[in-house]
């Protein structure tokens, strides 16, 4: 129903900057859009979320400042833009989707991209 399809991954240095894409096709209306993290032998982990129209948007407190998520709604995609990128930012980052905000669930996931941040 909806797939998504991340690219923007990396290797990047400590203080440098990075935008994840992914681009979200099939039923897109109303979806919810999030970005997760998972680092080896750690829990995914909640970095930001936010709908197309820019509403309700949440940050995870060790984000907040640094990274921003925004969408291109005629292209269907939604970025994460990453700043001030910190060794301790390094993980594997999914796009998700809801069908709506009140979901319980994030149902949909992208592949995941590989972000390493080099001190």
């Amino acid at each position: 129903q909806v797939q998504l399809v991340e690219s923007g991954g990396g290797l990047v240095q400590a203080g440098g900057s990075l935008r994840l894409s992914c681009l979200v096709s099939g039923r897109t209306f109303s979806t919810y859009l999030g970005w997760f993290r998972q680092a080896p032998g750690k829990e995914r982990e909640f970095v930001a979320s936010g709908s197309w129209s820019g509403d309700r948007t949440y940050y995870a407190d060790s984000v907040k400042g640094r990274f921003t998520i925004s969408r291109d709604n005629a292209k269907n995609t939604v970025y994460l833009q990453m700043n001030s990128l910190k060794p301790e930012d390094t993980a594997v980052y999914y796009c998700a989707a809801k069908p709506d905000y009140n979901s319980n669930s994030y149902d949909y996931w992208g592949q995941g991209t590989q972000v390493t941040v080099s001190s």
